[in-house]
């Protein structure tokens, strides 16, 4: 009986840890289409769970941008940047929620150079949830998780049932 005892424990710290690495698991990374360009700068735009994330970058064969200073709007409509990296910046999800694929409008000041970047926002893709849809629990973006989980549940109990019958 000790022996089934100390295996029951045993299962348990195995599932609390596998349930801790499920709520752990990273979000995946957000894919960037193409919105814009010019001769000399690409704006790339990626629907994340927190709005749309911009980026820039220099057209192939140009050097890197130096920008100083972007502003956006999505269906002209004015919208607050939050910068996240050296070329990268956030919609707020406030303002893009509403706009499923609205027009997106990049004032960029670069080099001494002032461009108006234009392009329909990225769609909204099926795997990021949104606040209340019926689709946002931990096992639909970890099912390859969930589905060990079971077996190794299932394998679990059938030890458990073995065990107490040969004690």
């Amino acid at each position: 009986m000790r022996g089934v005892s100390q295996l029951h424990r045993w299962l348990t710290v195995v599932l609390l840890a596998c349930a801790a690495r499920a709520l752990a698991a990273d979000a995946p990374a957000p894919v960037f289409t193409p919105v814009a360009h010019s001769a000399l700068a690409v704006l790339t735009a990626a629907r994340t769970a927190s709005g749309v994330t911009l980026h820039l970058e220099g057209a192939a064969g140009s050097p890197p941008l130096h920008v100083t200073g972007l502003t956006a709007s999505v269906d002209g409509k004015s919208v607050p940047l939050t910068p996240l990296g050296e070329d990268s910046w956030s919609l707020a999800s406030t303002t893009t929620s509403a706009a499923a694929e609205g027009k997106l409008e990049v004032t960029v000041d670069h080099d001494g150079i002032r461009e108006v970047l234009s392009g329909a926002l990225p769609g909204r893709p099926a795997d990021i949830p949104t606040p209340g849809s019926a689709g946002t629990s931990l096992l639909r973006n970890h099912k390859q998780l969930a589905w060990w989980i079971l077996n190794i549940g299932v394998v679990l109990i059938a030890v458990l049932a073995i065990s107490r019958r040969m004690s």
